[in-house]
């Protein structure tokens, strides 16, 4: 038989054990070309430009 606990497990102290696996907000910073909103240190998703340089080729998008 394995190893069984001898006291209840408060809540107080299960809830500050899981204190750090709450859910944090999502930082966006503007892209300096475009102004759009855009995740830190990643390609910007609108315009497709890095730290000022084209670096991905972005399809503009077609309204029907």
């Amino acid at each position: 038989m394995g190893a069984l606990p001898k006291r209840k497990i408060s809540k107080g102290r299960r809830d500050r054990r899981r204190s750090h696996l709450a859910l944090k907000k999502i930082k966006l910073v503007p892209c300096p070309q475009c102004r759009e909103l855009r995740l830190p240190h990643h390609v910007c998703p609108s315009c497709g430009s890095y730290k000022g340089v084209q670096v991905v080729e972005v399809e503009s998008k077609k309204k029907e």
